[in-house]
């Protein structure tokens, strides 16, 4: 076969384009594998983190602050008349942020992209949901806060109970210093790598002592 000059032009005109088209393929390959490899490190990083309640705010009972409430003695003129029309209308909401912290001793970073969790007070199940937020823990005892939005039905929660029960359950719900000494929190963290979910097997019990995986 024959070549001529103008067909050899073409010919190192097609690789030459070949091989820019395939080095920026490399490229990304190149990054997106490191990527993965970070990603699966933050996975074992993250069985190794701690966590623990560190407080709770913002604590309302049927739209009304009982963060710092004891009893009904407490309440103010206003609040009480709110609570007596909660009671009249049977219903007592609760709301408030249950704030996680979460210490990384490891040397890298550690990540997660979803958390399920059930919250428990008293060993009661209140209700469960899901925190559907990237979190990243910072490496070398580096702390990050969690902060979780947690909405409540008392009178769905402590089906049965007195409205006497219901109230006095959720007064001082806050504790000393805002401590959430009454309150655990069953979490199943889940980190994405390279585009699939991983989610870890089971829950972590989490209280207001530091308790590691």
């Amino acid at each position: 076969m024959i070549i001529r000059f103008t067909d050899q032009t073409k010919i190192i005109n097609m690789y030459s384009t070949k091989k820019l088209l395939v080095a920026p393929v490399l490229f990304l390959m190149f990054f997106s594998s490191c990527d993965v490899l970070q990603q699966v490190n933050q996975v074992s990083t993250l069985a190794k983190c701690d966590f623990k309640l560190e407080s709770v705010q913002n604590l309302t009972l049927a739209g009304i602050n009982v963060q710092n409430i004891s009893s009904l003695s407490d309440l103010k003129m206003l609040d009480a008349t709110r609570l007596a029309a909660a009671v009249a209308n049977q219903q007592f909401p609760l709301d408030f942020t249950l704030n996680i912290e979460a210490k990384n001793p490891n040397a890298s970073a550690a990540g997660m992209t979803k958390i399920d969790w059930i919250l428990l007070i008293d060993d009661i199940e209140m209700t469960q949901g899901i925190l559907d937020r990237q979190v990243t823990i910072p490496a070398n005892n580096g702390v990050a806060m969690i902060p979780v939005q947690m909405h409540v039905d008392l009178k769905k929660a402590l089906s049965g109970k007195s409205t006497d029960a219901i109230i006095n359950f959720g007064l001082n719900l806050a504790g000393n210093g805002n401590k959430p000494t009454r309150f655990t929190l069953k979490m199943k963290p889940t980190i994405t790598v390279n585009g699939f979910p991983i989610t870890y097997p089971g829950y972590l019990s989490v209280n207001t002592e530091y308790v590691s995986k």
